[in-house]
C-alpha cells in the first residue's frame, strides 16, 4: 500500500492531526511523504506551517489540469510536500461531478508523482462528497483516526458500507488499512472500554500505537507545526513517534 486516505465521516476525531503528525514522523524517518490536502479548510496545509492564501497553486488547480509537480509546495520543515488546499477547493464539490469520470479525477492528477514517494497521505473533509469519494477512488487503503465513543462505532460502519459500495466498480482493492485512536484518555473507563472492543473486533487493524489525550497536541497546529516539533518531548509527540514506527512495520516494503 502506498496511498491512505486518512478519513472519518464524524468530524472531529482527529484526522488532520493525524495527518500532519504522520507525515513529520515519516518523514523524519527518510521515508518520501506527500501530504495531500482534500479539505477545503486546509488544516493540513496550514498546520504544516503551510499558510494558505500564500500559496499560488495546489490542489484545486491540480484537480483542473494544471501539471501537479507544479502545484507542490514544501512543508516548513523541508521534509515532505504538500499538495495544499486553498479556499477555492470548496468549488470543486459542486464542479468535479460534471466532468466525465470524475470520481477518478484525484487518481489521475496523482499517477505522475507517485514513482517520488514513498507514501501519499491524503487528508479527507469529514463528508462523504465528490472530494471524498475521489480520495476513495485514489487510495490503496484507508486509515480512521477514531475517539473511543459510541457514536464513533457507529461511524465506522457508515463508513465501511461506503468502501463496499466504491470495491463494487471504481476501486475494487479498497480496504480499512487501519484504526489509529489519535485522542485516548485512559482515565475515562468507557474509553478504555471502547478502545478494548475496537481491539477485540477489529483485531489486525487497530494500531497498538495510541496516542494519549494531550494538550500540547492541541497547541502544535495554532503555531504551524505537528506536535513532535513543538513539543518534542510530549506525551502526544511521543505516541505519534510509535505509531510512525508501527506504520512503518506495517506498509514500507
Amino acid at each position: 500500500m502506498k496511498v491512505f486516505a486518512v478519513l472519518n465521516q464524524k468530524g472531529g476525531t482527529g484526522k488532520t492531526t493525524v495527518t500532519i503528525n504522520l507525515a513529520a514522523h515519516l518523514a523524519a524517518r527518510g521515508t518520501r511523504i506527500l501530504v495531500a490536502d482534500m479539505d477545503p479548510q486546509g488544516n493540513a496545509t496550514s498546520g504544516g506551517g503551510l499558510p494558505r492564501r500564500a500559496l499560488r497553486r495546489g490542489m484545486y488547480e491540480a484537480l483542473c489540469g494544471e501539471p501537479a509537480a507544479l502545484c507542490l509546495a514544501g512543508s516548513v520543515s523541508g521534509r515532505h510536500d504538500v499538495l495544499g488546499a486553498r479556499a477555492e477547493l470548496a468549488g470543486a464539490e459542486a464542479e468535479l461531478p460534471r466532468r466525465p469520470k470524475w470520481q477518478a479525477r484525484l487518481r489521475e492528477t496523482l499517477a505522475p508523482l507517485l514513482p517520488d514517494y514513498d507514501f501519499v497521505l491524503i487528508d479527507c473533509p469529514p463528508s462523504l462528497g465528490a472530494l471524498t469519494v475521489n480520495a476513495l477512488v485514489a487510495a490503496d487503503g484507508v486509515l480512521v483516526p477514531m475517539q473511543c465513543e459510541y457514536f464513533a462505532l457507529e461511524g465506522l460502519s457508515d463508513l465501511r458500507r461506503t468502501i463496499l459500495e466504491l470495491r463494487k466498480g471504481w476501486n475494487p482493492g479498497l480496504k480499512i488499512a487501519g484504526i489509529v485512536r489519535p485522542m485516548l484518555d485512559l482515565r475515562n473507563r468507557l474509553e478504555r472500554d471502547i478502545s478494548a472492543e475496537l481491539d477485540r473486533h477489529f483485531a489486525g487493524v487497530v494500531f497498538g500505537a495510541a496516542v494519549r489525550r494531550n494538550v500540547r497536541v492541541a497547541e502544535a497546529p495554532s503555531h504551524g507545526m505537528p506536535v513532535l516539533t513543538y513539543a518534542p518531548s510530549s506525551h502526544g509527540a511521543e505516541g505519534y513517534r510509535l505509531l510512525g514506527d508501527e506504520f512503518l512495520e506495517r506498509f514500507a516494503g
